[in-house]
């Protein structure tokens, strides 16, 4: 079973998303990083396709300074110098991030609770809504739920073997601390923090409880290396304070600069985004919740870790005013293992496994999700396919064939659609009365202009070049 489990999620993983585009969740931002990369040398700063343009959208000042710190896109950038394919090159980190939270799973799991406790960790990260629409997206969700998840159970190890801390281990730890912050900011310690607090809250009344504390030099170094980073950002790039420090990373504490949502927003997302697993942990809470009241149970080190690690990442984030359901995705994989600990809890009393057949809901539940995930990923890819998703993409290819023929040289207008940019392989977006299109009357938009020949049009797109402001004129 666990074969048939990881051979379908590989499955379902690579293909949910096709045909692959950049046109939604902010895609095009975090490829046109690793892009600037390579083609421009910006390796440590970046800006976004709205450079120069004006303040446009109220999240940016005029300099539009990318916020994304680098770490996936130096990962990018390096698979592109391998594979010279930008989709593999965008598309592979979050791809290999997920099997590696796989695998990182299904062995905790079974180290802990057996081969069936591997089996259902796994299920339940593979089998899920959230994971395979983020596995192949262009996005650092699914890195830094990699990232943080090796943090945590790295702590987590601490506390189940009662391990003594040494300097190798605090470095390790530094460095996977270190490795997130360059993923995706301070937003790791959301996730790692809160359950170690609360662990060590916990430990003063149960002296017998490991300690998961590293001690401070750990932490500290790896947010001083960071702040080096925001530092030189700071000193050296004109809006870098104003775009990430105020707008990016302060701007989520405060209510109407991001998407404010009410404390309870993940609630929702994550019983229907995480369903059949996410019933299944209720139903077991209840159950040794309606256990517990007839015997005083004891709460051993490893089930109050869990139980923080679950629940103290998803709570923090709910105190934030800027809520996206994506950003509760390092949530996942801790649940994951709760609910092979919780399955596992009842094996030792067989009278309650046998009346509430509870291994007849963990198969019943594994059935669900295959239907429910192998369903959605299925109407995914067709409804990709039946609406042309990659409309834009296939424009793309066919302008610069166009103007590679034709000895064109062009140029893209403002527009919505950041992807454009790199569909058309252009560095930033221009306005007719800047750069090479100051000219005067040879700017014609590629619509009008009559050498070009067969007329371009992409599906339901009936008029690409006039809607996203195309423009030609003969190479220099």
């Amino acid at each position: 079973m666990t074969f048939v489990v990881s051979a379908l999620m590989v499955i379902l993983f690579a293909i949910t998303n096709w045909p692959w585009t950049l046109d939604d969740y902010d895609q095009a931002k975090q490829a046109f990083v690793s892009d600037q990369m390579i083609k421009e040398g910006r390796w440590l700063y970046q800006t976004t396709p709205q450079e120069g343009l004006g303040s446009g959208r109220r999240r940016h000042t005029s300099h539009h300074i990318s916020a994304k710190p680098p770490a996936v896109a130096w990962a990018s950038a390096g698979l592109f110098a391998l594979t010279r394919s930008w989709d593999m090159a965008w598309r592979l980190p979050s791809f290999a991030a997920a099997l590696a939270l796989a695998w990182l799973i299904y062995r905790t799991g079974a180290n802990a609770w057996g081969s069936e406790g591997g089996l259902v960790g796994l299920s339940a990260f593979a089998l899920n809504l959230l994971s395979v629409r983020l596995a192949t997206l262009v996005r650092t969700d699914t890195p830094l739920a990699f990232v943080t998840f090796a943090a945590g159970l790295f702590l987590f190890e601490k506390v189940r073997n009662r391990a003594p801390w040494n300097l190798r281990d605090r470095w390790l730890l530094g460095g996977l601390l270190l490795a997130g912050l360059f993923v995706k900011g301070p937003i790791i310690y959301a996730f790692v923090l809160p359950p170690l607090v609360l662990y060590q809250w916990r430990r003063r009344s149960q002296p017998e409880w490991a300690t998961a504390w590293s001690g401070w030099w750990p932490w500290v170094l790896s947010l001083a290396l960071f702040l080096c980073w925001v530092a030189g950002g700071i000193k050296y790039i004109d809006g870098f304070y104003e775009d990430v420090v105020l707008t990016e990373f302060a701007g989520r504490f405060h209510e109407g600069v991001h998407r404010s949502q009410p404390f309870w927003f993940y609630l929702p997302h994550l019983l229907h985004k995480w369903a059949p697993w996410s019933l299944l942990s209720l139903l077991l809470g209840w159950l040794a919740w309606r256990k517990s009241r007839h015997a005083r149970l004891p709460v051993s080190a490893t089930t109050f870790w869990l139980i923080s690690w679950a629940l103290g990442g998803l709570i923090v984030m709910s105190l934030l005013p800027s809520k996206r359901v994506d950003r509760i995705f390092p949530a996942i994989p801790p649940l994951c293992l709760l609910l092979a600990a919780q399955l596992a809890a009842f094996r030792p009393d067989e009278r309650i496994w046998r009346a509430l057949t509870i291994h007849k809901l963990k198969t019943i539940a594994l059935l669900v999700a295959g239907v429910l995930t192998c369903g959605y990923a299925t109407a995914r890819v067709f409804d990709g396919y039946r609406t042309n998703r990659d409309a834009l993409e296939k424009f793309g290819r066919t302008v610069r064939a166009l103007a590679a023929r034709e000895h064109l040289h062009y140029e893209v207008a403002p527009a919505q659609d950041e992807g454009l940019l790199l569909y058309l392989q252009r560095p930033k977006f221009v306005t007719p009365a800047t750069g090479a299109l100051a000219s005067g009357n040879w700017i014609r938009p590629l619509k009008d202009e009559a050498s070009i020949g067969a007329r371009v049009v992409v599906d339901k797109i009936t008029d690409p070049p006039a809607r996203y402001g195309f423009f030609t004129a003969p190479a220099k």
